[in-house]
């Protein structure tokens, strides 16, 4: 049975500075370990935060992320691309980042990146952290509805063809299984069907469905977001 954990608080730059701090603990954590961003604008404020800060890493961190959309590396509307700053402060190895090949053709992006995880969680190195956010529609990643959460199973990433018309490569249920500390970061306006429903643990929520395999999950909300 998932465990539901809400932290509120009293504003978005409250959010942000705890975000910052926690990303940074992990970061920072000693030994091998790996860590999932997530897209979106939500956790941007707190990537620009540890980028703008003096920076230590454990020498044997990874960084991973929840989706990519499938545009060019350097899109405005990728994930990687938008995280780069913090990349960029943390100067990791190329291997260090796991991240989705949007230059090969869909299908092969995806298959690269179950094998880039598959790889990962073979090796050992924990994921310690994990972040997500949540949609409007009540995705997360970028798993829209239960055709998505069927094809995913079994697997680490999938390919994903978004109600938006882009396409996507996310991870999926089974992965997010194997993180330590799962936490959802929610922010902004527009959301209050769908936090309510996350927080009631609906279960026909994409969100809540894709994190059943999870012990425990965090929700972190600034007020006014619910």
């Amino acid at each position: 049975m998932t465990t539901l954990a809400i932290r509120r608080f009293g504003s978005r730059a409250a959010l942000d500075e705890a975000l910052a701090q926690r990303l940074g603990q992990a970061i920072a954590a000693s030994g091998e370990t790996a860590v999932m961003l997530s897209g979106g604008t939500t956790p941007l404020p707190a990537y620009r935060a540890l980028a703008g800060a003096p920076l230590t890493h454990a020498a044997g961190l990874r960084l991973l992320f929840s989706d990519e959309r499938y545009v060019p590396a350097d899109s405005a509307a990728s994930n990687y691309h938008q995280s780069r700053p913090l990349l960029e402060a943390l100067a990791l190895a190329p291997a260090a980042i796991v991240r989705v090949r949007t230059e090969l053709p869909l299908e092969q992006a995806a298959a690269d990146y179950e094998r880039q995880l598959d790889a990962l969680l073979q090796s050992g190195v924990p994921i310690g952290l994990g972040l997500l956010g949540l949609g409007a529609d009540g995705h997360t990643a970028s798993l829209f509805g239960a055709s998505d959460l069927e094809r995913a199973r079994g697997r680490r990433a999938i390919a994903v063809h978004r109600p938006d018309g882009l396409s996507a490569v996310s991870v999926t249920p089974e992965l997010l299984a194997r993180i330590q500390e799962l936490v959802f970061v929610v922010a902004g306006d527009g959301k209050h069907d769908a936090l309510a429903a996350f927080i009631a643990q609906d279960p026909q929520l994409t969100a809540w469905r894709a994190v059943q395999g999870c012990a425990r999950v965090a929700l972190w909300l600034a007020d006014g977001a619910v």
